[in-house]
């Protein structure tokens, strides 16, 4: 196939800009002085920071936000010089790694001269999130700054992080039709007698070729007329007549994943899994024609279950039927029953629906979307309506 086309990475000022005068309006609303991350999503996300050491657990970083003007980074020293061609100015360091005080005095003081006027700091301290610091040091934090409230903002962002910008969009888009032509390209090397990790090999190398910086999340389950999980895997199974295979992969280009899903049978496919692949697909069309703005999730889940409850599903084992994506694999909203957050334009999202089609048997099928101003829109190539059987 012809090569994709990558998008440009990075951002421009502007859009980093934009973003921190979004939260600090939020933050006015709310009279909270000062905002601090120090999880790799959130830090990138307003000063455009992007490195691999964050795979590092030794060394802590922090990002200052303040009621007016641009970020404060607080990092280790040895991160100092990767905010030179950033936006960011003031850059406050510290020999890390030093246990006795791995920045949180700097962390304190920082927070300390912004947050004079409300006496409230803000920090990600909700559901799906985690302080990358460990509990003594935020204890110390605390008590460091014992005058002020400490606030949660994780709705706040996740509001603000939830509406992507066009360049979001581009990046995801990209790395979605990477890994739908990645699934095309496995559907053709797929054989009759390779195990899961080959055929997942074989994917991920080509969704390299095709442009992908990485493919942190690829998965596979499979067995004889349907699998019993989506988590694990891949193993040295050898897949052989009447098994199915799932895979599902999360590629990633400049920062920004895809999330979705491709089912095979090899040799032959029984009526039952027949029958579960296209209630999967039918409800994946409901979520399509539901999602929009001023939708909900809940509305968006009820659309797929009704279709999977007629199919005659004896439950959904996952949870929820599909989620955000953008910076991370998995983000805010979830699509759950009784969902009330209400979709936007601009938001991307995973439909997801999935179903447990006899005991000890699953299907599940995913697809990534854009809310429009009025509707949806897929991001990538759909899937197929039948599912492929691998015969050779």
């Amino acid at each position: 196939m012809t090569d994709l086309i990558a998008p440009p990475r990075g951002f421009a000022q502007r859009e980093f800009e934009q973003r921190t005068a979004a939260l600090q309006q939020g933050m006015a609303a709310q009279q909270i002085d000062a905002v601090f991350f120090c999880t790799e999503p959130e830090f990138r996300y307003f000063s455009g920071f992007k490195s691999q050491f964050w795979e590092s657990p030794t060394r802590p970083w922090f990002l200052v936000i303040p009621a007016s003007g641009k970020p404060i980074a607080v990092v280790p020293e040895i991160g100092v010089a990767g905010f030179d061609d950033s936006w960011i100015d003031d850059v406050r360091s510290w020999p890390a790694p030093r246990p006795e005080d791995d920045g949180i005095s700097l962390l304190s003081q920082a927070l300390a001269e912004h947050s004079s006027r409300y006496q409230r700091i803000g920090a990600m301290l909700g559901p799906e999130t985690h302080l990358r610091m460990p509990a003594t040091n935020f204890a110390s934090l605390q008590h460091q700054l014992s005058s002020r409230e400490m606030v949660d903002v994780s709705l706040l962002v996740r509001n603000i992080r939830s509406v992507k910008s066009a360049a979001e969009i581009e990046k995801t888009r990209f790395t979605c039709n990477v890994t739908a032509a990645g699934f095309d390209y496995l559907k053709q090397q797929l054989r009759i007698g390779m195990t899961e990790r080959e055929a997942c090999k074989l994917m991920h190398m080509e969704m390299l070729r095709l442009g992908a910086d990485s493919c942190p999340y690829l998965i596979s389950a499979s067995g004889q007329g349907g699998y019993d999980n989506i988590i694990m895997g891949p193993t040295d199974r050898v897949l052989g007549d009447g098994d199915l295979l799932i895979i599902d992969t999360g590629a990633n280009y400049d920062g920004y994943f895809s999330d979705f899903d491709r089912n095979y049978a090899f040799g032959h496919a029984d009526q039952a899994s027949q029958q579960a692949h296209d209630a999967v697909y039918r409800s994946t069309e409901a979520g399509l024609a539901t999602a929009a703005p001023g939708r909900t999730t809940g509305d968006v889940w009820q659309a797929m279950w009704d279709v999977l409850a007629q199919a005659g599903a004896l439950g959904n084992d996952v949870g929820r039927m599909g989620h955000g994506l953008g910076m991370q694999l998995t983000e805010w909203p979830s699509n759950v029953e009784g969902g009330d957050v209400t979709l936007k334009s601009g938001m991307i999202l995973t439909l997801e629906p999935g179903m447990t089609f006899a005991p000890g048997k699953m299907m599940v099928h995913e697809e990534n979307i854009l809310i429009t101003d009025d509707g949806c829109e897929m991001l990538h190539s759909r899937g197929w309506a039948e599912m492929p059987v691998i015969t050779r």
